[in-house]
């Protein structure tokens, strides 16, 4: 790392950059090149199969004593930073982060986190991300500025862009002397991110395409320098003219961008988010990221690859809360006695802390996965720590309210505005219900996959694989015992947690056979069928938060960690609830289940929305 970059990361009291005199500093931080080679892994859809591939999640990933020191020299300035520079009262009521505040972000090298050394950035791990997440997060409105010009804003260059592109633009990025944008949505097309109607259009000269349209809800739109734009481009496939959604490096600077008035938000009042308008600009062909017509997919692997560190964001917040509330629970008394000596306040804190662990457990779970050699494609389990840590992060800030009453409820004090910053967790970065959406259908068309290859196989006469798929079905009839290799003689889990790891066993084998059934009940047509798409991906979400958990606090017992046995009691905890939610989503998926609502709850909604009312009379209408 350069001695530039090291001393930006050596910030002391004051604002000044310290290092001690007449000593070399030296080049401590690995060096990380941002690797484009897949590597397949299949954790998450082995779990459709009713399998559980142990050896992608066990042992829980550790990082190596260097980027232990690393983290530890990072960690500490920006710490100090959010604890003593930033106002984050004065940004939610002003709607704006002050030139000060950015500067020093750009000074701390925060701007280009995971862009490589040589392009200018820290070149850091998802796993180092994933723990400055924890302290950006702290600040709602700097936490998405900054996850909007790196996360989603540059990744484009970074993950698809040549070299070219990177050495050009990554520089100023990484520094922050250009801030960066990702322009998608439009006003007709939100989650229908392929339906987008901006347009590129080829210049008779053919070196440049014209681009026109209007994108909204842009973070950082009008700030940002560079943008990703997405457009529509006429490419030929097969001899025949189509339309197919190209991706853009825009330059304000080119002309023709404009950028409307920031939207009052609710929460992350902060973030700069508007709507950006294209007028004829012209953008050199050379500035066209990966292939003409390949957007499409460059956008989708953009948005699928930054969505995994809401889950330490998430814990991070939840983490301060826990200590901003537990003070004021200890202090406070009614009834002569603390609140913390309440059961319903102690179940809280319960909530809060379980959701931090699983949260976090997921998160660094992920970020470990990432970091492999070959960029494995994680976005199903990247998608299920989104989903779970929006919402559990929305609940928990409502339950650190509460616990305050009426005094959580003013301005005077940070939890309302947790709460309205939190808000937005469920809807930005792919919608939970699109998310859902996502994780299952992905999940069946894999397991649809495997199972069509092996009836073709049995077809062909393949009778090992016909005795198996009978054996296995006989001994489910029976009521054989579930073993997946987590414990026993071959076992990864520590038997402190052995009860935990049979039911996440049992869960699995009854997803894989419920998946089966499912397959066959629906066919293509399960793509139809949203509600119980949402039950499949809620058990699926639960059953990789079982196994996060279970490899992290048998990794915790393994080496010692202080407090393991905490750990163990919030795993097992967790374990225990998830499997009992599991059983009774799985119970409602099948056939003619007494258990499910579904029939009912689309017949309440149609009446509802074909009426465009709550349809009910009133009570007080007239007597009998």
């Amino acid at each position: 790392m350069s001695v530039n970059r090291f001393l930006v990361l050596s910030r002391a009291v004051g604002g000044r950059l310290y290092v001690r005199p007449g000593r070399a500093v030296a080049p401590v931080f690995h060096r990380r090149a941002f690797r484009t080679d897949k590597r397949q892994l299949a954790y998450a859809k082995d779990l459709f199969l009713g399998h559980i591939n142990k050896a992608e999640v066990f042992p829980y990933p550790e990082i190596g004593n260097e980027e232990l020191d690393e983290i530890k020299q990072l960690v500490a300035p920006v710490e100090k930073f959010f604890s003593e520079d930033v106002d984050s009262t004065k940004i939610d009521e002003e709607a704006k982060i002050p030139p000060e505040t950015l500067d020093g972000l750009k000074q701390l090298g925060l701007f280009g986190i995971m862009v490589p050394e040589e392009y200018g950035g820290l070149g850091l791990s998802n796993t180092v991300y994933a723990r400055l997440n924890e302290i950006i997060a702290l600040d709602g409105s700097i936490a998405v500025t900054l996850a909007a010009h790196q996360a989603i804003g540059l990744k484009g260059i970074l993950m698809a862009g040549n070299e070219a592109q990177k050495k050009k633009y990554l520089p100023k990025l990484s520094s922050g002397e250009h801030i960066a944008a990702f322009c998608l949505t439009e006003p007709g097309s939100g989650s229908d991110a392929a339906s987008i109607q901006t347009r590129a259009t080829l210049s008779e000269d053919g070196k440049h395409y014209l681009i026109s349209g209007s994108k909204i809800w842009i973070s950082n739109g009008g700030m940002a320098d560079i943008m990703t734009v997405f457009a529509r481009t006429e490419v030929e496939v097969d001899g025949m003219k189509k339309d197919k959604i190209s991706a853009f490096i825009v330059e304000r600077a080119f002309g023709g961008v404009t950028s409307g008035k920031p939207e009052d938000k609710m929460g992350i009042r902060g973030s700069n988010t508007c709507e950006v308008s294209f007028d004829n600009v012209p953008v050199p062909v050379e500035n066209v990221i990966g292939e003409v017509g390949g957007g499409f997919k460059i956008a989708m692997n953009i948005l699928n690859s930054g969505r995994f560190s809401m889950g330490s964001s998430a814990a991070g917040m939840i983490k301060k809360l826990i200590a901003l509330t537990s003070e004021y629970a200890a202090s406070r008394k009614q009834f002569n006695r603390s609140l913390s000596e309440f059961g319903l306040v102690q179940e809280k804190f319960a909530l809060m802390a379980l959701n931090a662990f699983v949260m976090e457990s997921m998160a660094y779970l992920t970020a470990g996965m990432m970091d492999r050699p070959g960029i494995p494609d994680c976005s199903l389990e990247a998608a299920m720590v989104k989903v779970f840590s929006s919402e559990g992060g929305w609940i928990c800030v409502s339950e650190a309210l509460q616990v305050l009453g009426g005094v959580g409820y003013t301005k005077n004090y940070p939890f309302e505005r947790y709460v309205r910053d939190c808000r937005i967790l469920p809807i930005f970065e792919g919608t939970n219900e699109i998310l859902r959406m996502y994780i299952a259908l992905t999940g069946m068309q894999y397991a649809g996959k495997v199972l069509t290859g092996k009836i073709k196989e049995m077809k062909k006469g393949n009778i090992t694989m016909a005795m198996g798929m009978v054996g296995k079905k006989l001994k489910t009839s029976l009521g054989a015992s579930v073993d997946l290799g987590l414990t026993g003689k071959d076992g990864v889990v520590h038997p402190s947690l052995q009860d935990s790891a049979k039911k996440l066993e049992q869960n699995t084998h009854l997803f894989g056979s419920t998946v089966e059934g499912l397959l066959y009940r629906y066919g293509k047509t399960i793509v139809d069928e949203q509600l119980v798409l949402k039950k499949v991906a809620d058990v699926l979400i639960n059953l990789y938060a079982m196994t996060a958990v279970l490899s992290r606090a048998t990794r915790s017992i393994s080496i010692g960690l202080k407090n393991h046995d905490h750990e163990v009691l919030l795993a097992n905890t967790f374990c225990n609830d998830a499997f009992y939610k599991n059983n009774y989503w799985l119970v409602q998926l099948q056939k003619h289940s007494p258990e499910s609502n579904d029939a009912n709850i689309k017949k309440i909604a149609k009446e509802v929305l074909d009426n465009r009312a709550y349809i009910c009379s009133h009570p007080l209408e007239r007597t009998f």
